[in-house]
């Protein structure tokens, strides 16, 4: 019987190849009877089997079966752009979702994958299939390709694909050369916000923005929708983001992101994202320097939102959380002000199938990815697609997403600012104290709180994803930001004469602007990032507590970040696809400076007893970035508000991180220098 893994995996390579054309370098071929083919290829049955299935090694056999009525597909055309954000998308989708999910077994589920997949839109096939296998318990561990793998002209200049047609059809595989994917190649350096290009446009992390969405897809059947907190990790995710990319702002000598409030506004920032879709030969559009949004009337795509909408829908959210409930569908006050006050929230701002009030209270994130992203043809006069910005595979590119999610980001804090402060029985842990906080590189003699970054090129495999391309591997090299490994030192005494458990929550902050001016703590707060947090169980007395930073809560690993190229070594048994929600760990830190940028680091010992929800062992089936992506089947797994203890406001009177670590023995801050050296090392 053939590998669930590799049937699976076969019909999500090279998207737009025709089913009937064997898969896995020619040695996978799906026996496709002629009632599957469609109207194109049907009189040459025959001949197709004749020519493509003679000399594959493994042949997955179909049954008849009773052909679906895919006419609500047709809504997103066969080689169009499919994007999460558009209402008729997502719905298409979800029926796709449900078609899939109510399969019988994998055999049925195969015949109906043969069957959809060449007759739809293959993003469209691709997310819908994908999160179809993430949540079927018979398929849950099949592993998923990345987005890079299936589409890598989301993420990669076209120069680079008749460089590797070239180089796949004329030299055998095993002396084939790696083509560069060049760096910074949307902008000259005569534009400012070009200095975070490395940021923005790593591969790596617009992955991560794809496959979180797969994991929490904001519309679709219940079943895959209403997952534990889910509304709250979107703010979560997004809030950490924004911190992050802030932090790096400063460190190229770049402002504070200027939220995009008024929709009314020109927008200054252009970006020419210079990136083909290589289905159908088009381009995504520029957004010109000071472009303004007007109203989105694109009927042909069913995505019609006004500014006035936009702005009602906003102004009816502020007005819930400044009255602290929100109105329900059935007219009933839902409090806000609480604990799962930010959950209710994040549903109704992203605006996922969870909103309390989806009529009412709009869909205004998702939208605000349509308005800005069809920005440059509002009404569909030039018959042009969406920009990067409107698609959730390519968002993380545009200078602007960080503006629109600026924004976002500010509803959600005029949120946080209505709970009270937390109280000193809410930050302590009565007898535990942190002695000593330290931060070492993982070499003999490192000197301690110093950490390094650099350049680094890495290898991806691009061939599965290049469709009627020449079989074999086909490897193009790109350069991206990365640190040298390094592990936390934490001396925590426990005096209550007994074992306790504790939660080990780290953290770092920017301790200077741009300009080099330091940070009130009102200012900082908002810009902590959550680098780990994790168990411990702490013995009567001195505990020594080593963590490396490749353990992190937030982060996986290069090889699960892009696995194509790794994926032999992992273990079968891995819950691949959920594995591979994660920040990457190459973007763990940021870039510093050549001088040594220094940042806060803070660490703090919580009672676990007040954080326990259930028990769970981070070391197993990838439960290690669950931060930022949950625990797959189970809920969250810390009691505490995410972003703890950093998501609320404080008194006016403490106007610095050390003011407010001073009262608590279970906190400590250390001041730690990123040093950035300008040289590329070559991945091992």
């Amino acid at each position: 019987m053939t590998d669930i893994n590799t049937r699976f995996r076969g019909l999500l390579q090279r998207p737009y190849e025709p089913t009937f054309v064997p898969k896995n370098n020619g040695q996978l071929y799906y026996d496709v009877p002629d009632s599957y083919l469609t109207d194109h290829y049907r009189p040459f049955g025959a001949a197709l089997q004749n020519r493509f299935g003679t000399n594959a090694q493994t042949r997955i056999p179909l049954p008849n079966i009773t052909a679906p009525d895919l006419a609500y597909a047709d809504v997103v055309s066969r080689r169009g752009g499919f994007s999460v954000f558009q209402p008729s998308h997502q719905r298409v989708a979800s029926q796709l979702i449900e078609l899939f999910l109510g399969q019988t077994n994998t055999d049925a589920l195969t015949a109906m994958a043969v069957y959809v997949r060449d007759r739809v839109n293959g993003p469209l096939f691709q997310y819908a299939l994908s999160v179809a296998l993430m949540h079927r318990t018979d398929t849950r561990d099949v592993e998923i390709p990345s987005f890079l793998e299936l589409f890598p002209d989301r993420y990669v200049d076209p120069a680079v694909f008749p460089q590797l047609r070239e180089e796949g059809t004329l030299v055998e595989q095993g002396d084939r050369r790696a083509i560069e994917i060049p760096m910074n190649f949307t902008a000259s350096d005569r534009v400012d916000e070009q200095r975070l290009a490395y940021w923005r446009e790593d591969i790596g992390v617009n992955l991560h923005h794809w496959h979180w969405h797969l994991v929490y897809p904001a519309r679709g059947p219940d079943r895959i929708v209403r997952k534990d907190r889910r509304g709250e990790l979107f703010y979560y995710m997004h809030q950490q983001t924004m911190a992050r990319y802030n932090i790096e702002r400063y460190a190229n000598g770049l402002p504070h992101v200027v939220a995009f409030r008024n929709l009314r506004e020109a927008i200054p920032e252009a970006y020419f994202p210079k990136i083909t879709r290589s289905s159908d030969g088009r381009s995504y559009p520029a957004r010109h320097p000071n472009e303004s949004l007007r109203d989105l009337r694109r009927v042909e795509d069913g995505v019609i939102v006004s500014i006035a909408d936009m702005e009602l829908w906003t102004s009816r959210i502020l007005e819930a959380i400044d009255n602290g409930y929100a109105q329900s569908s059935n007219e009933q006050r839902v409090p806000l002000d609480n604990d799962n006050g930010i959950d209710l929230l994040g549903n109704m701002v992203e605006a996922s199938s969870l909103s309390v009030n989806l009529q009412y209270y709009g869909d205004l994130h998702n939208n605000g990815h349509n308005i800005l992203g069809y920005i440059h043809d509002p009404d569909n006069s030039f018959l042009e697609g969406f920009g990067v910005v409107g698609d959730n595979t390519t968002a993380m590119r545009d200078p602007v997403f960080y503006r629109w999610h600026q924004h976002i980001d500010d509803i959600f804090v005029r949120h946080k600012q209505r709970l009270p402060a937390y109280t000193g029985q809410e930050l302590a842990f009565n007898d535990v104290a942190v002695d000593n906080f330290e931060i070492q590189l993982n070499k003999a003699n490192a000197p301690t709180n110093i950490l390094l970054t650099f350049w680094q090129r890495s290898q991806v495999n691009l061939g599965t994803g290049l469709d009627f391309g020449p079989e074999g591997n086909l490897f193009a090299t790109f350069t991206h930001i990365q640190h040298a490994p390094f592990s936390f030192r934490i001396r925590v005494s426990n005096r209550a004469g007994e074992t306790r458990r504790g939660t080990v929550r780290i953290f770092f902050g920017p301790k200077t602007n741009e300009r080099g001016q330091t940070l009130p703590f009102r200012e900082q707060r908002r810009l902590m990032v959550e680098l780990d947090k994790f168990t411990v169980t702490l013995n009567a007395g001195a505990n020594t507590i080593v963590r490396r930073s490749d353990q992190s809560s937030v982060t996986i690993p290069y090889e699960r970040t892009f696995r194509n190229v790794a994926a032999s070594s992992l273990t079968r048994n891995e819950a691949f696809q959920f594995c591979n929600c994660g920040w990457p760990n190459h973007m763990l830190l940021p870039k510093g400076s050549p001088d040594g940028l220094e940042y806060d680091f803070f660490v703090m010992v919580s009672d676990y007893t007040q954080d326990r929800v259930e028990d769970f062992d981070e070391n197993v089936n990838c439960n290690d970035a669950h931060s930022f992506c949950g625990l797959r089947d189970r809920r969250y797994p810390d009691a505490r508000s995410m972003g703890y203890p950093f998501d609320r406001f404080t008194a006016g009177s403490i106007g610095s991180l050390l003011d407010f670590t001073k009262p608590y023995v279970n906190m400590l801050v250390t001041p730690v220098k990123i040093r950035f050296t300008n040289t590329v090392i070559a991945r091992a």
